[in-house]
């Protein structure tokens, strides 16, 4: 059966999480910078694609070169196989980019990726003139670093965070791929409560409760490869079939999601609705401050508004003020906060038992980390 080398990426500091998930599939992986590389077959891909919750997309790595002068560029590009990936009627934009490479404009190694492929196209169908470019979509990137050339060929399409269960987002979202990160860096097991007192759009629960279900995140959408000719389709459906066999609908998930704001509950409410979790979690409106429990060992994640998405810096530093005062008696409870201020702790009033460095796109954030002691 045909293997490829493949390419799930990543935000920055969530690798490790990528590489785990991979070998929980029974997928052998190398864990890199923004990346996991793997080798495997179609069904690997189909698997991963509908598996991973907190990678981006995934890439085949078509070929790996140095490269140090625009000729040389053009012959390796152009002596891939193409043919075996693009039929003739292929629609292939090139995107590019370079870091720390003596061929720094990306524009130019674009082109000249594009001429290279349609060289080759051509001598292989005995074409002339233009290709028509007319059927389906191969997005193919060519990235250099340090002068090494890496041709990739995008399976995904659409991001990987694109669950399908969003149908509103309310302000300043969170994707679902950090959400997901934010549950699965967390030392919260199913049986006991999970609760975000910012939730916002819901999404930091809903993905709680799909990882509670054992629900595979892509298993309502559809993947770029899946329409080309040289992707057997029958291998993704029987992947989905595996997946919706997997669910654990009767799954006991004591999961609750809270916000100030009304109209973020409705909002919330609606993507369970499209996620197929409604009846595993509880939404409440309600202040932060007024949260109490007498429930044990739990855990509770909060993504709150911080200076980069709430103008009033007085406020956030009296909301982080206000965490601390109702978290503290909570001993038993481990508590979890995404945040770019990196003072939370002085306005919170206790040190984080650990801090880790993510990015929410190109904002770098910290998760501050409070272990409860279990009882």
């Amino acid at each position: 059966m045909q293997t490829y080398k493949f390419m799930a990426t990543c935000a920055s500091g969530m690798e490790a999480l990528v590489g785990k998930e991979l070998r929980a599939l029974g997928i052998e992986c190398q864990v890199e910078n923004g990346r996991a590389i793997f080798e495997g077959t179609v069904g690997d891909l189909a698997k991963a694609s509908l598996w991973l919750r907190t990678a981006d997309r995934i890439k085949i790595i078509v070929k790996e070169f140095m490269v140090k002068n625009f000729e040389q560029l053009f012959d390796e590009v152009y002596d891939i196989a193409w043919e075996d990936y693009l039929p003739l009627d292929a629609n292939f934009p090139v995107s590019g980019k370079s870091i720390k490479s003596k061929l720094f404009s990306v524009r130019d190694c674009q082109a000249l990726t594009k001429k290279a492929i349609v060289k080759r196209l051509m001598d292989c169908y005995h074409r002339y003139g233009r290709l028509p470019e007319s059927g389906e979509k191969y997005p193919i990137e060519v990235a250099l670093l340090k002068d090494k050339a890496t041709i990739t060929l995008d399976t995904t399409g659409s991001s990987l965070f694109k669950r399908g269960y969003r149908l509103n987002k309310g302000g300043a979202p969170l994707k679902e791929t950090m959400a997901a990160a934010l549950v699965l860096l967390t030392n919260w097991k199913k049986e006991n409560p999970f609760v975000d007192l910012t939730c916002g759009s819901g999404t930091i629960c809903i993905e709680a409760a799909l990882i509670g279900m054992n629900y595979a995140p892509g298993l309502h959408r559809s993947f770029l490869c899946e329409n080309w000719d040289f992707i057997d389709t029958n291998i993704f459906e029987a992947e989905r079939q595996k997946a919706k066999l997997a669910i654990d609908w009767d799954a006991q998930l004591n999961i609750m999601g809270s916000d100030i704001d009304p109209k973020m509950i409705e909002i919330a409410k609606e993507n369970a609705v499209a996620a197929h979790v409604t009846d595993k979690i509880i939404w409440k409106q309600m202040r932060l401050q007024d949260f109490t429990t007498k429930e044990e060992n739990g855990v509770i994640v909060c993504n709150p508004p911080y200076g980069e998405r709430l103008s009033d810096k007085t406020s956030v530093e009296s909301l982080y003020e206000d965490m601390g005062i109702v978290m503290k008696p909570l001993t038993s409870w481990s508590k979890y906060i995404l945040t770019s201020d990196l003072s939370f702790e002085t306005y919170y009033g206790e040190k984080a038992t650990k801090r880790r460095k993510l990015y929410n796109g190109a904002l770098r954030t910290d998760y501050f980390q409070y272990w409860g002691k279990k009882k």
